[in-house]
């Protein structure tokens, strides 16, 4: 903090916040709370009203926050207003197999008792994690909002970047974080390329409520079409990411709610009971995104603006968790050292943290959900032994255990437990 080109920096650049983050969902704030939390001026901008993002009634769409992403959320002081309402994840199984028939004896089945860090990560609602998001960011005097507004254009330059609003307005920051998904405006006018292909598959996301207690575990059962991920929520609910083709899904969305469920009945058997629907059902396509770069002049990506990838592990959100811990770190340490947060040079290092991880997850996905989606009977041998040999293995489980909690590769240190 002592350093002399600090002042020399910060003086030199007379912008109107530090960083601007645009997009008001989850990553973006997370990331605002991070800077905030080291004294940075943050704005987030948001096209939709706060009060339709705070005031949300349960809808069926939760969150599988893996074990280092719940440490992100403790680190933010976020944990103690969603802990009584999240969903500890004990076990996963993994089974292969038909609608109807049952799963294959060939199974995987990890249990968090394996590794000594806790259970392997949480569920949780989410309009949970966006009210206590919205929460965090009124009660921080380092955080404006400015809901209900778009951005419409960017111009880097030599000090910041200059931002303008729909409402003709203009915002000037050191730096911009693009938080604002697959169709990130903020990517493309940095004139950063996207590659991106479809699945041909839609998610069908629902809760069901069931008569019989899911103990904390959590089920995916790979099927031709597509996988069903069952998900615990508190009580005798869970949730349900249900993957099929894009011609069954809109088929089955298009039933009322008894027969919808009547055609999830079979795909998810009868282990707890009778099931019914419970809040809304939404469905959204299936496919891979993935940015040829994760910064450009004065902007970075984070979350679904730089890869998007298959619900197929659920580590969508906790791959965004891990940019924004590793953003956060970056920016913090430069800071420190009294550099430009918006420089080439401090970006890069958070791009070649991330990106060969992102890089890697999206392959994988990719490669998982073509080799399930399918129902070659070939193809279906070698999985159901693979799955057979790792579940079987106890080194391959326990490294299988400790990748699905986060545990693995080069954590930031809000993922450790630790201070920014």
């Amino acid at each position: 903090m002592d350093n002399p080109r600090r002042a020399f920096i910060l003086s030199d650049m007379n912008t109107d916040t530090d960083i601007a983050v645009i997009g008001g969902g989850l990553n973006g704030p997370l990331l605002a709370l991070a800077m905030a939390s080291q004294g940075h001026r943050v704005t987030v901008i948001d096209a939709t009203a706060q009060s339709v993002r705070k005031n949300a009634a349960f809808d069926g769409r939760s969150y599988a926050v893996a074990l280092t992403s719940q440490r992100l959320l403790a680190g933010l002081g976020l944990w103690r207003q969603l802990a009584d309402n999240a969903q500890a994840m004990l076990e996963i199984k993994v089974t292969d197999g038909r609608a109807g028939e049952g799963p294959s004896p060939f199974f995987m089945h990890f249990d968090h008792a394996e590794i000594e860090e806790g259970p392997m990560g949480y569920m949780v609602q989410d309009r949970h994690l966006r009210r206590a998001l919205i929460d965090a960011m009124d009660a921080s005097d380092h955080i404006t909002q400015l809901s209900g507004h778009a951005v419409t254009g960017q111009r880097a330059h030599a000090a910041g970047i200059t931002l303008t609003l729909d409402n003709g307005k203009l915002l000037t920051a050191q730096l911009a974080v693009g938080a604002d998904g697959r169709a990130s405006g903020t990517a493309q006018r940095a004139g950063i390329k996207r590659i991106a292909w479809s699945y041909d598959q839609t998610a069908l996301v629902c809760a069901i409520e069931h008569d019989l207690p899911h103990h904390g575990i959590a089920h995916q059962f790979f099927m031709p079409q597509g996988p069903l991920a069952i998900l615990p929520l508190p009580g005798n609910v869970s949730s349900i990411v249900w993957s099929e083709t894009d011609a069954n899904a809109r088929a089955f969305n298009a039933l009322p709610d008894a027969d919808y469920i009547d055609m999830l009945r079979p795909r998810f058997g009868d282990f707890l009971g009778d099931i019914r629907l419970t809040g809304k059902r939404w469905t959204y396509p299936l496919g891979l995104s993935l940015t040829t770069e994760m910064v450009a002049d004065r902007v970075a990506l984070i979350g679904d603006a730089a890869h998007g990838v298959h619900p197929i592990a659920g580590q969508g959100l906790n791959a965004g968790m891990r940019d924004i811990a590793a953003l956060a770190e970056v920016l913090t340490d430069a800071t420190r050292r009294g550099e430009d947060i918006g420089s080439v040079a401090t970006l890069t290092r958070y791009q070649e943290w991330r990106r060969f991880d992102n890089t890697a997850l999206a392959m994988a996905t990719d490669a998982f959900n073509r080799l399930f989606s399918n129902d070659n009977p070939i193809l279906r041998i070698g999985r159901d032994i693979g799955m057979g040999v790792i579940g079987a293995l106890p080194g391959l489980r326990r490294g299988a255990i400790r990748e699905a909690a986060g545990l693995t590769g080069e954590l930031p240190r809000l993922m450790q437990g630790k201070p920014l």
